[in-house]
């Protein structure tokens, strides 16, 4: 862990070969099917704004197999879903690669990787797919019922908040961040388990229940059960249409990078093709329709956004570069200690 734990695309040469490969002939031959497995968010916006024009470019047939993160890696490690591209959280994209479950791309066919911001350019290695969308993990309150503004990681643990606060479970993505958060708010400076597992102990008066689901929080935020909590920016949207008052605050010792990556499954038959699609969900304009619709934050360093469409998004280097940062690699390998410790400490 570190310190703190064409009309939308313009074709490449190599992409011009892969769409030749699937749409040459008299225009009547069979779509070639592409299966991506995907979060079950925003499903219209991806079938009209990202699936539909690629299809009609490269004459594919999208299957979407939608489920959580968990769900869906299950089904790669058991061979019971034949998937070409997923997209999963860097913590669970972690664990593909580890399990050898990915092919190591080809980024010669993926040239908009050059077009990202560096942090997501290779956020699990060279080998491996970039990040398409950087969130925030930040705090979400109603101020309507916070006895004053929240600021920062610390704040949660006023006794004001008793009975009013709800913390993600530490098998969810955002989990081993706010425990990285805890460390931080027992004032060590690099990571110490000890002192972030004790801070969350003390932390336990002020919980309702721990949440898995970004949609847990926004309903009991909805109904009053809470007013405050930690909370990805990139569902704040949600949030804030069912409680119009609601705020997100980057905390003063600074809000974490939630990145969402895609890369291609290990012996997909469709391997080119799914660079292909990989390059076309990282061009600006894919990039720029998502950020205006509120559906993703963008990566690509020509987005470009006004103030009022970059409300809620995630947006802009240096809001971007100060964002913490986890180390992947250690955050599982020491999940399942982190997990048994968890339930003996903090769950009961």
């Amino acid at each position: 862990m570190k310190k703190h734990l064409s009309c939308l695309f313009v074709i490449t040469s190599s992409l011009v070969a892969v769409s030749a490969c699937s749409s040459s002939g008299d225009g009547n031959e069979k779509p070639t099917d592409l299966v991506i497995s995907t979060w079950g968010f925003a499903e219209d916006f991806f079938k009209e704004e990202v699936y539909k024009p690629f299809e009609e470019e490269y004459n594919v047939n999208i299957v979407v197999d939608i489920g959580n993160n968990a769900e869906r890696l299950n089904k790669i490690r058991q061979g019971t879903a034949n998937v070409d591209v997923v997209y999963l959280s860097d913590y669970y994209a972690q664990q593909g690669i580890e399990e050898g479950l990915f092919a190591e791309i080809d980024r010669s066919n993926i040239e908009n990787i050059d077009n990202l911001y560096d942090i997501a350019k290779a956020p699990l290695g060279e080998e491996y797919g970039p990040a398409y969308t950087i969130g925030q993990f930040g705090i979400a309150y109603n101020p309507e019922q916070t006895k004053g503004p929240i600021e920062s990681w610390s704040d949660l643990w006023d006794d004001s908040l008793a009975g009013n606060l709800t913390i993600p479970s530490i098998t969810s993505t955002t989990g081993p961040m706010f425990l990285d958060a805890a460390s931080i708010v027992a004032g060590q400076e690099e990571f110490n388990a000890d002192a972030a597992f004790a801070a969350i102990a003390d932390l336990k008066g002020n919980i309702v229940k721990e949440y898995d689901k970004s949609s847990d929080f926004v309903n009991m935020f909805t109904q009053g059960e809470i007013a405050a909590g930690p909370f990805m920016e990139m569902y704040f949207h949600d949030l804030q249409a069912a409680v119009p008052e609601a705020e997100f605050v980057t905390p003063t010792e600074g809000g974490y990078a939630v990145m969402n990556t895609v890369n291609v499954v290990k012996d997909s038959d469709n391997k080119e093709l799914a660079e292909a699609f990989i390059n076309w969900h990282l061009s600006k304009e894919v990039q720029e329709a998502s950020a205006k619709a509120k559906v993703d934050s963008p990566v690509n360093i020509h987005v470009e956004l006004s103030e009022q469409e970059a409300e809620g998004v995630t947006y802009g280097e240096e809001t971007i570069e100060a964002l913490n940062l986890l180390d992947m690699e250690y955050v599982n390998n020491e999940s399942a200690e982190w997990i048994d410790r968890w339930n003996k400490e903090i769950a009961n």
